[in-house]
């Protein structure tokens, strides 16, 4: 069934947007192997950060789910048990890639999959540095999903890495705290770095020296309580809907600003936003409130070392580019072609429904802004990305909008369609 969007003359209130999906996924995993119980608050329950608690809990890990926390009881690095069926890791990517991490250094043999979507997304770029590491993988053709991983002494690598990614620095590590010596990884540019703040705070030894990061294998983890702040990815909508409706004033509450996310900042202020930081605060990641107004955006160029700081907010910084005057290039973002769709695909194909210029090129998108769009029946790919952010393309369109499979939104905001309801209302 689509979901029905019509345009909004603005948008005003005070929101709060769901957790951080990357912190989610790692506070369920490094808790697992650390001594103790981590308690997690403010935790996403979307379908990918469920599909980490499933996966660990088939291996002995005891994880309590409440309205309140989610509680990790910790079986130690060593303490994993071999699970008895496929480890199913739905949609995410991140789980899947990670948990190749931490499953190349285990006593047992385990096998990964997960759906459709995965099933299609390449592992090769994991699988070679473990396997460099020694690990004992192996994938359909190569280097898709299903992933057999067997038992395999590891030792530590330096590992300069082609492409700035989180996920494959982070499973890189993961392997590391399995590996005799340690481990460097040296990335061509910086990616979020949510695993090493969060390994520093269970007490691992991992030093980062520019983007060259050596991590040297503990003998244990300690448990420590995680506060997880809102999803900047998930603010990122409501930024540019702000920002493109006029009379519209938001504030997203508790939102997450570590540096290596704020792409989405820097790029939009770059385009003319008004987006102020307010009440900054936080101890291991960095929090504060963020609100935006209306504003008169223009186009820009969006590439190099910005790309990794924003890779997951490009489709809705495309829907930005489409409303502002002017010509804005993405380019050097060829990990979007890779994601639940081709991100440059889709979002070149739905933008230019809407009557919107848009030009498809090897690694981004030519856009050229400031025309009138008009309502289209959108497909969502099954991308949740790409749902919302035709979803805020919509308010900003003449006529009636439609989306389809509107319930994909649910791999990382469940209450997406609710929440920019509750502006309007606000509004009224």
């Amino acid at each position: 069934m689509s979901h029905i969007v019509t345009p909004a003359s603005s948008l005003r209130g005070a929101i709060t947007v769901p957790g951080d999906k990357s912190i989610s996924h790692r506070a369920v995993m490094f808790g697992a192997i650390a001594e103790g119980d981590t308690h997690i608050t403010g935790f996403l329950m979307g379908e990918d950060c469920l599909s980490t608690i499933s996966c660990f809990r088939k291996m002995g890990v005891d994880i309590t789910v409440s309205d309140q926390e989610v509680i990790v009881h910790g079986v130690g690095l060593h303490g994993l048990k071999a699970p008895a069926e496929l480890l199913y890791t739905g949609n995410s990517g991140t789980t899947t890639r990670l948990l190749c991490g931490i499953l190349a250094g285990q006593p047992f043999t385990s096998t990964l999959n997960g759906d459709a979507s995965i099933q299609k997304r390449p592992m090769g770029r994991i699988i070679q540095p473990l396997r460099q590491m020694g690990a004992d993988i192996e994938g359909r053709e190569g280097n898709l999903c299903p992933l057999t991983i067997k038992p395999a002494s590891l030792k530590g690598v330096r590992y300069e890495m082609p492409v700035a990614s989180a996920q494959l620095k982070s499973s890189i590590l993961l392997a590391g705290l399995f590996a005799d010596g340690k481990t460097t990884v040296i990335e061509p540019a910086a990616s979020r770095d949510h695993t090493e703040r969060m390994l520093r705070g269970l007490g691992a030894d991992i030093q980062s020296n520019g983007t060259e990061i050596t991590l040297v294998p503990p003998l244990t983890l300690r448990a420590m309580d995680v506060i997880v702040p809102g999803d900047i990815s998930s603010a990122a909508y409501f930024l540019v809907a702000g920002l493109i409706l006029p009379d519209s004033d938001i504030t997203i509450r508790n939102v997450g600003v570590n540096p290596t996310r704020t792409g989405i900042l820097d790029a939009l202020e770059a385009m003319g936003a008004d987006i102020e930081r307010l009440n900054e605060r936080g101890d291991v990641e960095p929090v504060c409130d963020l609100r935006v107004r209306s504003s008169r955006l223009h186009g820009t160029e969006i590439g190099g070392d910005l790309i990794p700081r924003l890779i997951d907010e490009l489709p809705v910084l495309a829907v930005a580019a489409a409303v502002a005057e002017g010509t804005t290039t993405i380019r050097d973002a060829q990990e979007l072609k890779v994601k639940e769709s081709n991100r440059i695909a889709a979002m070149t194909a739905e933008l230019s429904r809407t009557g919107a210029d848009v030009q498809e090129t090897d690694d981004g998108m030519v856009i050229c802004g400031g025309k009138q769009l008009h309502g289209a029946d959108f497909t969502s790919y099954a991308d949740h990305r790409v749902a919302m952010s035709m979803a805020i393309c919509a308010l900003a369109c003449e006529g009636n909008s439609s989306i389809d499979d509107p319930a994909c939104v649910a791999i990382s905001y469940p209450t997406f369609f609710e929440t920019l309801d509750s502006l309007r209302r606000t509004n009224l």
